[in-house]
């Protein structure tokens, strides 16, 4: 019997979601794109922020100098009343071995420990005289010597003469570097007698031997360089004597001899700490283990070791907290372009899912109307998105694993196998992804809470926003007054709510929402003398710009471009920092000194300088240091000193101005025309000057005699200016070089020349000690901490980032009209509209939202830059130095004219020209199927 065609089974309907995909597969991909590359950038951010925040920690400890960060435990003898060969077994270097390594494994952690470069060992702390008549005495006074036994000698020095020390208690014997043997005349055999204890007969020392230091740069040497190279030093204020300082490295088996010194020796255990293993997150840590160590419960548990006089003493945790101060001071300045490049990706995810539900407004109406819940709709689109959206997260997660470079060792428990925490990158994808995921089906079940039939045309000029999107408007307006206002009141101090860092996003969300309110008004105001026009391109256009929703395109470029202008006027005032510093270190282009302070430079110097390739001016000084300044308050005024600089006026006021740095007019310091030596004995003689404030207000108005090297003459201060290009001191007095009793110049202040090359070689001619100082060089030199590099990466790339959310914003809110403004010019062709008018109506439609948005955005960035100013501390992400050392005094956050100029103009040109290129693709194509009968729109 055969079966019935209604017997047979029914065929298998098509997945929807494959449906969906298959039919829109431009849709699709488009969407995975924007999250591909949004979800990258947000899982790419604190990676990047990890990496360079760890770079910089480590780089500040691996560039500090050895002494600056060796970890030191020290510890008094074996006390004095106890046998003496007790006190001598308590420097035995097998007990001593013992000891270093229990109190290595007791140091808490993260710090980690080179051992090779870990040393320890007994020395005295207090020098003791050198006491044989042939050694070197520059001025009559005996070497002062350091006793000092360490370990692993052998592994960081090579024999060159001689045998290595042996020697006991009774009969002790050292080594000496090659350059102590050749300072203080010692050779192998030679006896050196230090005082003992209790003035008893002199204890003989034996050098059996001269060693070479392998690698003196590295810590096992460079933590004490004594060690290795003597030292000149001097004694007295009046009468100055000079002396040598060397040091004897004693054996570990004669190291009990040092108990009978009258060196008052110590036991010591140094160790060098390693930072390739520390993460930006350590620090924290790492001053906490530093601080129980000096004193607390790691500090008790080494004295167990060490014994009760045990102490811990480093500077490492001074470089610690002067990183963490920089990152504190960098972080808000960075969270501003990480808030305002977040918010801006947000609202273009947000009308990415408009642009869908609006092309697909009818399709949901029409299952809405056929009995379709919001339940199945909300999930099958839920179903759609999510296809698309999580690949595409995960793939933008594991690129950013990928292609953001690793810290190196760091603890598997807190971070990947690159030493960067996974979780930050794993939630701030997820974030994308979900929101991206529930964009499209929240708005689509909101819109469609209840069935709606074909309505009428949406237009901006007419409607009448609803009560709820007003009382939304407000809130979200109050708030952000507010906490605009609260950040006034409050003060520039973080407090941990990032409230500086999203004033800019606040104060582009109040720019927003007043912007999309007032956008009708000035269409109406352009639309009724438009309607006079003969064309009808210009009335159409403007009809056209009032019904197209602006809402989620102008807060998208509102905030793309406050982000970009404030975020360019930040790299503008780095950029300013950093040369004014370098400017204000060298006073010029180039500076040129001699090796000491004040010394003359050599005759025939500026003649030759000037004559160098690129050198387009020089300015001779003539710089004398710490001249004592009388004052109009008589004897009873506390004593001050300034440098007096002898300047030529006319080469000396061009680069004042040229620099910005106290300029004024050459006539101010004319010469007296009593110059030379002829004149020495003229007391009389009253110079003119130019003094800093501080300077200016000691002398006072009337003359005031000064007793110089230069000579002995009265100035009278004339000009008061706050800098100067001669010198980087605060205080100072300038005169005319002419009027100086004893003429010489002491350094040269050079313009033009960006290579010091051919400058050098020049001054190299003259005399091989001269400095030569170049400003480019100087600026260079303000940029090593990857904290500063890594934080300007970031920032440029997030500007570069919002300035492509801007232009994806820009072409969505075309898109978004885009086939009702294909048909309408279809419509306009058949009633005898060109193609260069439809070219011109489609411009002039898009013009006002992207002209509107522009100054908005523009407004905006002028308007935060005083707001925020004095909460970002441009100073340490400018200058590599801490502001106590630094030319400059601050780094003012000023608004940079081309940030806030360049993209409001682009902007309105991308905007144009995508209109323009929609338009001739429109006119490409033909009107039969745009005018199709039957078509709803």
């Amino acid at each position: 019997m055969s079966r019935s065609r209604t017997d047979r089974p029914a065929r298998a309907v098509a997945p929807w979601v494959r449906t969906r995909l298959r039919t829109t597969p431009w849709a699709a991909a488009t969407l995975a794109l924007l999250v591909l590359v949004t979800a990258y950038l947000a899982a790419a951010l604190p990676r990047a922020v990890a990496a360079y925040e760890s770079q910089g920690l480590r780089h500040d400890i691996e560039s500090a100098a050895a002494r600056n960060i060796v970890l030191q435990v020290t510890a008094g003898p074996p006390a004095l009343e106890q046998p003496a060969a007790v006190r001598e077994a308590g420097l035995a270097p097998a007990l001593l071995d013992r000891r270093h390594e229990r109190v290595r494994d007791l140091l808490p952690a993260p710090l980690r420990i080179d051992p090779r470069q870990s040393v320890h060992g007994v020395r005295t702390v207090r020098w003791v005289a050198g006491t044989d008549p042939w050694l070197p005495r520059p001025d009559g006074l005996p070497p002062e010597l350091v006793l000092s036994s360490l370990s692993g000698l052998t592994s960081h020095a090579t024999l060159k003469q001689g045998r290595l020390a042996a020697g006991t208690a009774a009969r002790p014997e050292a080594v000496v570097t090659t350059k102590t043997a050749e300072t203080l005349r010692l050779k192998a055999g030679s006896v050196v007698h230090v005082p003992s204890r209790f003035g008893l007969e002199p204890i003989a020392v034996k050098v059996t031997g001269i060693v070479e230091p392998r690698g003196p740069e590295e810590a096992y040497w460079a933590a004490e360089p004594i060690l290795h190279t003597p030292t000149l030093a001097t004694t007295g204020v009046v009468d100055i004597k000079r002396y040598w300082q060397a040091a004897l490295l004693v054996s570990p088996a004669s190291a009990p001899a040092l108990l009978s010194t009258a060196g008052e020796p110590e036991v010591f255990f140094r160790f060098l700490p390693t930072s390739g293993h520390l993460t930006g997150g350590d620090a924290a840590r790492l001053d906490s283990a530093l601080s129980s160590a000096a004193a607390g419960p790691d500090l008790a548990r080494m004295r167990e070791v060490v014994g009760p006089t045990g102490t811990f003493g480093t500077d490492l945790d001074g470089i610690v907290d002067a990183y963490v101060s920089t990152r504190e001071a960098i972080s808000p300045v960075v969270a501003v372009a990480v808030f305002g490049v977040g918010t801006v990706a947000v609202v273009v995810l947000a009308m990415t899912g408009g642009l869908f539900l609006a092309r697909r407004d009818s399709e949901l109406a029409l299952l809405r109307s056929r009995g379709g819940s919001l339940t199945g709709i909300g999930l099958r689109l839920l179903g759609e998105t999510s296809a698309v959206v999580v690949p595409a997260a995960a793939l933008a997660l594991a690129l950013a694993v990928t292609t953001v470079p690793g810290t190196g060792d760091a603890p598997a428990s807190a971070a990947g196998s690159d030493g960067i925490p996974l979780l930050p990158s794993l939630l701030a994808a997820s974030a994308v992804a979900l929101l991206a995921m529930l964009v499209l089906p929240v708005r689509a079940v909101v819109l469609h809470r209840r069935p709606r039939l074909h309505g009428g045309r949406d237009d901006l000029l007419t409607a009448r926003p609803s009560r709820r999107r007003t009382v939304a408007e407000l809130t979200f307006l109050v708030l952000a007054v507010g906490a605009v206002a609260s950040l006034r009141l409050r003060g520039t101090g973080d407090g941990g709510d990032h409230l500086v860092s999203a004033a800019p996003v606040l104060v582009g969300l109040i720019a927003a929402l007043v912007l999309v309110r007032i956008y009708p008004l000035p269409l109406r105001w352009l639309g009724r003398p438009a309607r006079r026009l003969r064309g009808v391109v210009g009335p159409l256009a403007l009809a056209r710009a009032g019904r197209v929703s602006s809402t989620g395109a102008l807060l998208a470029l509102v905030l793309a471009l406050a982000t970009a202008a404030f975020g360019g006027s930040v790299l503008a005032g780095i950029a300013d920092a950093r040369d004014r510093a370098a400017l204000l270190a060298t006073g010029a282009d180039a500076r040129i000194d001699g090796s000491v302070e004040g010394t003359p430079l050599p005759a025939g110097l500026t003649e030759a300088v000037r004559g160098t390739a690129g050198v387009r001016d020089v300015t001779p000084l003539q710089i004398e240091y710490a001249v004592d300044l009388p004052s109009r308050l008589g004897a009873s005024a506390p004593k001050m000193s300034s440098p007096l600089v002898g300047v030529e006026p006319e080469s000396y006021t061009r680069l004042a101005k040229r620099t910005g740095f106290g300029p004024f007019p050459p006539g101010l310091l004319a010469s007296t025309g009593k110059g030379g030596t002829e004149v020495a004995a003229d007391r009389e003689r009253v110079l003119p000057a130019v003094a800093s404030p501080s300077v200016a207000e000691r002398l006072g108005d009337e003359p005031q005699e000064l007793v110089t090297a230069a000579g002995v003459f009265r100035v009278k201060v004339v000009a008061v200016r706050p800098t100067t290009p001669a010198l980087q001191d605060a205080d100072f007095l300038l005169v005319n070089a002419a009027d100086l009793t004893h003429r010489t110049s002491t350094a040269l202040l050079v313009t033009g020349p960006a290579d010091g090359t051919a400058l050098r070689a020049a001054a190299k001619a003259k005399s091989g000690t001269l400095l030569v100082t170049m400003r480019t060089e100087q600026r260079a030199g303000y940029v090593d901490s990857p904290l500063q590099t890594g934080a300007e990466q970031i920032y440029t790339a997030a500007i570069g980032a919002g300035a492509g959310y801007a232009v994806v914003a820009v072409l969505l809110s075309l898109l978004q009209s885009a086939p009702e403004r294909t048909t309408l010019l279809a419509r306009l062709r058949t009633m005898g509209l060109t193609r260069k008018q439809g070219r011109r109506l489609l411009g002039l439609e898009a013009l006002p939202q992207a002209v509107l948005a522009a100054l908005g955005g523009t407004l905006v960035g002028w308007a935060t830059v005083p707001l925020v100013a004095p909460g970002i501390d441009l100073f340490r992400l400018a200058l590599a130095t801490t502001p106590a050392y630094a030319p400059l005094d601050s780094a003012p956050l000023r608004a940079d004219p081309w940030s806030l100029a360049v993209p409001a103009v682009a902007v309105v040109l991308i905007t144009a020209v995508a209109a323009l290129g929609q338009a001739w693709w429109a006119g490409r194509k033909g009107s039969i199927k745009e005018l199709r009968a039957g078509d709803a729109r």
